[in-house]
């Protein structure tokens, strides 16, 4: 068989070529670290590193978002702690302002102090984050939540709260309604409330009451009217809603329990004739409202009866109130302390998912270097080879035979 120049030519660059080029693929994979160039190199493995690749990136922004969850809650808990701190105070001064020995000059002052403390509840509850946010709107994010008029505090936001996707199948809540902390607050004990006839004359002081057979409350609301004839003290029990009496001429005894209903509660004192006292259903009260009711109580006089009678009523009725928005908040904060631990949790699942990527994406594409070392030494020796070969075949002649 005949072999012509142009074929030797031909034949000699090929194999240069394919020894350069196998050279080439070498060196890159020895440069970047990666086995897998282009998908053609392993179109299986390929598939699956942008598979894994993509996992990871996901990963990776779950693990953003929760780092800005972090930060919103954590603000959002520092927020409630001095909010906390705030009604605490409030409820010093309530208990302050029981003090028999205060005059209304006191107890003005004592209304002042108040006053500031509704000024701190009201901006604590405007806080905004480091992007200019306001914590408490819901998804009205720039919209200020609480505005101020005089003692009336109102809420402009809405019920939303702001979700933040922290995890695969999980979103959570980084932000609570202002609504939800500050006013929804259930005022009395929580399934009822007690008060007393701001026209009452005697010196009758009603409790908070509790539940004592859930099964038989109404959910009504009821009115405790008083007679004093002759020296007797009775008192009438009337269904409001329904204008039909519950019990009648009951004797009244100071500090005994007053049964109706599934409910009891106790007066102390001396009810005049046609003092009254009122039991309702329990609302939600804000906690705005409840220092507003207090800053009144200290700044209407006091000073004997029935004035003294009427203070420590409204007292009573404030405390109680107090309790309930100081254990809300705490309620909030426990909330807002297990989203933070399962943030925590999530935050380990997720570093646990990035090693365990990390492993597979270096097995798939991950070059061997002694493997790529050896091969590039002896590609090295194979194209020198080529190359000598192609030099002494292409010198060739007849002529040098002559």
């Amino acid at each position: 068989m005949r072999i012509s120049t142009g074929t030797i030519y031909e034949t000699g660059t090929k194999l240069m070529l394919q020894q350069q080029e196998q050279l080439m693929k070498t060196q890159q994979q020895l440069s970047t670290g990666k086995s897998i160039l282009t998908p053609s190199d392993d179109p299986i493995s390929a598939a699956q590193v942008l598979n894994i690749s993509q996992a990871a990136s996901l990963n990776d922004q779950y693990a953003i978002n929760r780092g800005r969850a972090n930060a919103s809650l954590t603000q959002e808990e520092n927020v409630l702690r001095k909010v906390t701190e705030v009604l605490q105070s409030v409820h010093g001064s309530a208990v302050y302002a029981g003090n028999s020995s205060l005059t209304d000059a006191d107890r003005k002052i004592l209304a002042m102090e108040l006053r500031s403390n509704l000024d701190s509840l009201v901006s604590l509850a405007n806080t905004t984050d480091e992007k200019g946010q306001f914590l408490f709107s819901g998804y009205q994010s720039n919209t200020q939540p609480f505005s101020r008029s005089g003692l009336t505090v109102q809420y402009a936001g809405d019920q939303g709260q702001r979700l933040n996707q922290v995890g695969p199948a999980r979103q959570m809540a980084i932000s609570d309604s202002g609504s939800d902390v500050f006013e929804r607050i259930k005022s009395g004990n929580g399934v009822f409330t007690t008060g007393a006839n701001s026209a009452n004359t005697g010196t009758g002081i009603i409790d908070g009451g509790s539940v004592i057979t859930p099964s038989s409350l109404t959910g009504n609301s009821y009115q405790i009217n008083f007679t004093v004839s002759a020296g007797i003290t009775t008192y009438d029990i009337i269904n409001v809603t329904t204008a039909l009496p519950v019990s009648i001429a009951n004797p009244y005894v100071e500090n005994s329990t007053i049964n109706f209903d599934g409910m009891q509660m106790s007066i102390k004192g001396n009810p005049a004739n046609g003092d009254s006292f009122t039991v309702s259903p329990s609302g939600n009260q804000s906690i705005f409202d409840t220092v507003k009711s207090m800053i009144v109580a200290l700044e209407t006089p006091a000073s004997g009866q029935p004035g003294g009678t009427r203070l420590s009523n409204n007292l009573n009725s404030v405390m109680q109130s107090l309790s309930n928005g100081l254990e809300h908040i705490l309620t909030k904060q426990a909330s807002i302390g297990a989203r933070l631990q399962e943030i925590d949790a999530l935050e380990s699942v997720g570093s646990d998912q990035n090693i365990q990527y990390e492993q597979l994406l270096s097995q798939l594409q991950d070059v061997d270097f002694a493997k790529a070392t050896t091969d590039l030494q002896r590609q090295q020796l194979y194209l020198q080879a080529a190359q000598q070969a192609y030099v002494r075949v292409s010198g060739l002649s007849l002529f040098n035979y002559i």
